[in-house]
């Protein structure tokens, strides 16, 4: 189920699917987080959290550590990605970033059943905060998205 959520005036896109949801890193996630990451990282978690239980009835089966984690890593590659590329002018570089950007910009988040990698966010969600810091204070000043 394709949902668009109204948060701080942004309109952040999320795919809701049993045992899984799908947040897209694009502008609008990344002008929500401007400035306030753990507030903000909060009331997305929650929001996602909420909408799954009323869409199946049951509790996503993640904690929210691992989800901000999760979200924060994928943000992140992108933004590296994208600042790469914007510099390196080696086209076949380019084009392969372009290929791992296009992984970054879909986080898929899933429950231990259906993603494989979920202990590794578990495992990292205990250093969720300084995983935070690594988040610019202002993602869209960089001008790096703008899809």
């Amino acid at each position: 189920m394709n949902e668009f959520y109204e948060l701080e005036n942004c309109k952040i896109r999320v795919d809701l699917e049993p045992q899984l949801i799908r947040v897209y890193s694009d502008a609008e996630l990344w002008r929500f987080l401007n400035g306030k990451p753990n507030l903000r990282f909060d009331l997305l978690i929650e929001t996602i959290k909420a909408a799954y239980q009323n869409c199946y009835g049951k509790e996503l089966n993640i904690t929210n550590d691992s989800l901000v984690v999760e979200i924060v890593v994928h943000v992140y590659c992108d933004y590296i990605g994208l600042g790469f590329n914007r510099f390196v002018r080696i086209h076949w570089i380019q084009n392969l970033v372009a290929k791992l950007l296009k992984r970054a910009e879909i986080v898929d988040c899933g429950e231990k059943d259906v993603d494989s990698n979920r202990w590794i966010w578990d495992c990292l969600s205990k250093f969720k905060k300084p995983i935070l810091k690594l988040l610019p204070k202002n993602l869209n000043a960089t001008n790096l998205k703008n899809h």
